[in-house]
């Protein structure tokens, strides 16, 4: 009998339980908004998603307060 020959998955291996990268939260922003977040985070040294982690972190911990409206 001859041997089956196992083949390799296609892409990255699993990654183990609870060492999932991050999830991607969808979110719908104007142009106007994602060009004046690209500005501060380009001024910050920072990617976009890095500064908006940031600055969401910031606003809900309370040390940067968004004006309600």
């Amino acid at each position: 009998m001859a041997d089956k020959k196992t083949t390799k998955k296609r892409g990255r291996p699993k990654l183990p339980k609870g060492h999932v990268k991050a999830k991607i939260v969808p979110m719908r922003l104007k142009d106007e908004d994602v060009k004046l977040f690209a500005r501060a985070a380009k001024a910050s040294k920072l990617t976009l998603s890095e500064w908006m982690r940031l600055t969401l972190r910031k606003a809900a911990n309370g040390t940067n307060r968004v004006p309600q409206t």
